[in-house]
């Protein structure tokens, strides 16, 4: 992806910043900083990270808004931390310990033969703690009155998942797959497959479609920047579109 340089000051507010999520904040959270500290009208995302995860948060500015279907129904790339012995109410690290298990007899080769198992096609029910829409009200709403409502499964594709280190009852994976996809329930499906209880202890996004993650901006230092420092981190709609994927 190469730069161009905008011919107005209204093109460089329409197409994508490649944006670096910090864990703590929501993907909205991030959208309403941008609108906010650079005073733009039209901020949007092209799909949401957990406030846990980290990582490559596609925004898109002005007419770029447009492209959000495109970048949302694009493969995903994570690298992340499964934690063995322990589930959690959300599967994820901010939720609540529901069962501790003993997770020693479990061995890297049991792993990553779970973890395989996983490539392919899936049938995958989302969880409660989502921000898919039950009536017009997020899952997680409903999940924090203590509501369970039933989440026909969606088709999912997972092209990798592959174990990178092994530190018991820890270990870092690398995940390829189709948009749509919840890791801390594969994570969760694996805990449970092991006999032991998993949780997603870490997660980070690192590419979506074409955009990678390297080449992301930290949010706090795009928010120590000026709309004049701006335009040379801004992606042409063009070329957005290209490599949206």
């Amino acid at each position: 992806m190469s730069y161009r340089p905008p011919n107005s000051h209204r093109d460089w507010m329409d197409g994508v910043l490649l944006v670096d999520k910090p864990a703590g904040l929501t993907s909205h959270d991030v959208v309403a900083r941008i609108r906010s500290h650079f005073r733009l009208r039209r901020v949007g995302h092209g799909g949401t990270l957990d406030p846990m995860a980290t990582g490559l948060l596609v925004v898109l500015l002005g007419r770029g808004t447009k492209l959000s279907d495109r970048v949302m129904g694009s493969d995903k790339t994570y690298e992340g931390m499964l934690h063995l012995g322990a589930t959690t109410d959300t599967g994820d690290v901010d939720g609540e310990v529901t069962a501790r298990r003993d997770a020693s007899a479990v061995t890297a080769s049991a792993l990553d033969a779970a973890m395989a198992a996983r490539r392919g096609d899936l049938m995958q029910t989302p969880p409660m703690v989502s921000a898919i829409k039950k009536d017009g009200v997020p899952l997680y709403k409903l999940a924090r009155r203590g509501q369970t409502v039933e989440r026909p499964p969606r088709l999912i594709h997972v092209y990798a998942f592959d174990r990178l280190t092994w530190d018991p009852p820890r270990a870092r994976f690398r995940l390829s797959c189709t948009k749509g996809t919840y890791v801390r329930t594969l994570v969760s499906e694996i805990g449970e497959e092991l006999g032991c209880g998993a949780f997603l202890e870490e997660l980070r996004r690192t590419a979506s479609g074409g955009f990678r993650a390297d080449r992301a901006v930290p949010l706090s230092d795009l928010l120590q920047r000026s709309a004049e420092d701006l335009p040379p981190l801004v992606i042409p709609i063009s070329e957005a579109v290209r490599d949206a994927g």
